[in-house]
């Protein structure tokens, strides 16, 4: 009976993760800020307990935490978009790590980047010279974007990332 119902709660669960993707969006498990990372890692700890809940009580108590996170995603998400105030305390600002071969020592430590670090996501993105790389960028989720080529970078794409 224990396994029967544990497979009905992994079902249910699932049930409650499509009705909410459904209505708060495809960024209900984006990556696109570091607040939406820690609210998927979170949503995915509370998944993985809610199927594993010891009796229908707890599950129930569980679930309605699950949909509390996803509200919480969709209320700051919709506050980002207009107040910038908001936007600007709860996002992580995307910093500029290298720009046009120049490696930037202040703003790797600022990143807490190693020199090791760097020069590893350089050979993942395929960069042959560091006098090709046009901009690095330390995301606010913590990737490492790295644009490189011969072509140099539109200003649009380094809107908003610190110098």
């Amino acid at each position: 009976m224990d396994f029967i119902d544990t497979v009905l709660r992994a079902f249910a669960i699932v049930a409650v993760i499509v009705v909410m993707v459904r209505l708060n969006g495809l960024r209900s498990f984006s990556k696109m800020s570091g607040f939406d990372f820690g609210i998927t890692v979170a949503k995915g700890s509370v998944l993985a307990s809610a199927a594993m809940a010891p009796d229908w009580e707890a599950f129930v108590e569980i679930a309605v935490a699950l949909v509390a996170l996803f509200v919480v995603q969709g209320t700051v998400s919709r506050l980002r978009a207009h107040i910038a105030p908001f936007k600007s305390a709860i996002d992580n600002t995307p910093l500029m790590l290298m720009r046009d071969g120049e490696i930037f020592g202040g703003n790797l430590k600022r990143g807490n980047i190693s020199h090791d670090d760097l020069m590893a996501k350089l050979r993942e993105a395929n960069v042959l010279r560091l006098s090709e790389v046009r901009a690095v960028i330390l995301e606010e989720t913590g990737d490492v974007s790295v644009l490189h080529g011969e072509a140099s970078v539109d200003d649009a794409l380094l809107d908003g990332v610190r110098r």
